[in-house]
């Protein structure tokens, strides 16, 4: 069924540029919030990045109760400590400080204290029935795009993969994205978070078109494809990340790279939370939830792979992506110009130490086979990818990739 309407979703408020952590404690008082359950982790804790934040609590005259557990992608069980100690302190807003991991934390502590039941009841599109506490992020890597996204990613130990609750009642109240926060991210978490920005930003830019999504009539999707604005905020993410990735990496305190970073993972957030996160994604999920790989370095291992599976399905997009990551495609033919996006990439990655094989992150051949069955079976990613893939397929890029 052709569709011939789009829609866009984002954060209430977003507030950015080098010091926005000041607005902070006005934002606290236009709001009249004043008793805050504060989702951090240890390391951040200890560098003093969330004293910055409860410096403007206090200034607010807000009572906080700090839960520094945040974890690497964070397993279900943190999320249930996070829940009951949210409990016990009953707040009236949940404040998200560090990388994607606590802001999905907080996004989940958020939803289970406003509407009960486990974080498992919510896992899914579209299963939270209504708003959720107001939720105030503050990001300190430049990668997840979580402070504008409707996603929140736990890993479900037991079963050995990354599973997504996504919702538009997800999306932050407010996102105050100060770069400042980012200068201490580490080399190695600034390059993983910074492919895993590229990632959001090509499979938004290269999904279905919104117009040939194939959905029943009546039925929404998590994402729904490829739409103009999306295309916008995609080739600016792009563009950015081409310029400066490698500089944040390699001079952490470079203000102006770390700025366009900041920049780049938000409006690759705003782009692929509502355009689409697609065949890499799905890929990872299971990869990233047996092997203990960042989201990030698994997203970046497998992106030219799905890439040049994509290919023939996007000559135009994949061609564009190249000029926007710097290649002179001028003179070169259609294809070559779309397979210079694929290299482009493999030379930022191989840049900033991305692993390049599933065998260098420890993975096994006999493992592949898992992982291309539970990626075929999350349908809501394989829907919006440009190119249809079978079971054999996705087996055969794994293959590739190994």
């Amino acid at each position: 069924m052709t569709r011939s309407v789009w829609q866009f979703h984002t954060s209430g408020q977003l507030i950015f540029g080098c010091g926005a952590v000041t607005q902070l404690a006005s934002v606290m008082t236009r709001r009249k919030l004043s008793r805050v359950f504060l989702v951090t982790d240890k390391i951040l804790v200890g560098c003093g990045i969330a004293d910055r934040v409860l410096e403007q609590l206090r200034l607010a005259g807000a009572t906080v109760e700090i839960f520094d557990g945040g974890e690497p992608e964070p397993s279900l069980e943190a999320a249930l400590i996070a829940i009951e100690r949210a409990r016990h302190f009953r707040p009236d807003s949940v404040i998200a400080v560090g990388g994607g991991s606590n802001m999905d934390l907080a996004k989940i502590t958020a939803t289970v204290l406003t509407h009960g039941g486990t974080p498992r009841d919510y896992f899914g599109w579209d299963r939270i029935p209504g708003p959720t506490l107001p939720l105030i992020c503050l990001p300190t890597t430049s990668g997840t795009g979580s402070e504008v996204s409707h996603a929140a990613v736990i890993t479900d130990t037991a079963n050995a993969i990354k599973v997504s609750t996504l919702s538009n009642y997800l999306r932050p109240a407010v996102a105050i994205v100060d770069p400042e926060l980012t200068w201490t991210c580490p080399p190695k978490v600034t390059a993983d978070s910074g492919i895993d920005a590229l990632t959001h930003a090509i499979e938004a830019f290269t999904a279905v078109d919104f117009d040939r999504l194939d959905l029943p009539p009546g039925e929404s999707a998590a994402y729904e494809g490829r739409n103009p604005l999306g295309d916008s905020l995609a080739e600016k993410a792009i563009s950015l990340i081409g310029q400066h990735l490698v500089t944040a990496v390699r001079e952490p305190q470079n203000a102006a790279a770390r700025e366009a970073m900041s920049l780049a993972s938000t409006l690759a957030g705003m782009a692929f939370s509502n355009c689409a996160v697609a065949l890499v994604h799905a890929l990872e999920y299971p990869m990233g939830g047996e092997l203990h790989v960042s989201h990030g370095a698994g997203n970046g291992l497998l992106l030219p792979f799905v890439m040049r599976f994509n290919l023939p399905e996007r000559l135009t997009a994949f061609s564009r992506i190249a000029e926007l990551l710097g290649e002179n495609v001028s003179d070169l033919s259609a294809q070559a110009a779309a397979e210079s996006a694929v290299t482009a990439v493999e030379k930022l990655k191989k840049a900033i130490g991305i692993p390049e094989r599933i065998r260098d992150i420890g993975g096994r051949e006999d493992q592949l086979e898992r992982f291309a069955e539970k990626a075929f079976a999350i349908k809501r990613l394989l829907l919006v990818n440009p190119r249809k893939a079978s079971q054999d397929d996705l087996l055969g890029i794994l293959r590739d990739a190994f």
